[in-house]
């Protein structure tokens, strides 16, 4: 019995494997847009703006100051995506790890049902209610960069 069990638990973790590279996948999407902004928009912004910050008038601090203010734009979209992101890989986390607790708590419980199975259609739950909360997040994060469809 313990290999059988070795064997599911085995396929299980690959499921779930499989599982949070369908949310990686649905991050990478529905943030590609707010990506490629901050990759292309705002990082030519920046340089556009901080190459007209050297000028031979200006003293050393004076560029420094300028170019820092050049920066700005693009260090607080950065930021913001990864602040977001980390909310998001937190509240994923925190979701699993009920489903990992439920899990380990059963195998204490001579006499709980909840198995292998409880275990992966609660990890299924928790990735779904991740993927749906991306268009929403990506929304969030489009609409404070400003960023239109």
């Amino acid at each position: 019995m313990d290999h059988l069990a070795a064997a599911e638990e085995r396929l299980v973790n690959e499921r779930l494997r499989q599982k949070l590279n369908e949310v990686n996948a649905a991050a990478q999407s529905h943030l590609a847009i707010v990506q490629d902004h901050i990759n292309f928009t705002l990082q030519q912004a920046y340089f556009k703006c901080a190459y007209e910050c050297f000028d031979r008038r200006k003293n050393q601090n004076e560029i420094g100051n300028c170019v820092e203010h050049c920066s700005a734009p693009v260090l607080n979209a950065q930021n913001l995506v990864e602040s977001e992101m980390a909310k998001f890989q937190e509240k994923l986390s925190r979701s699993l790890t009920v489903c990992q607790d439920k899990y380990e708590s059963s195998k204490l419980q001579p006499n709980s049902n909840y198995g292998m199975k409880d275990l992966e259609s609660c990890v299924e739950l928790s990735v779904q209610d991740s993927i749906n909360m991306m268009p929403h997040l990506a929304g969030k994060l489009k609409a404070y960069l400003s960023i239109k469809d």
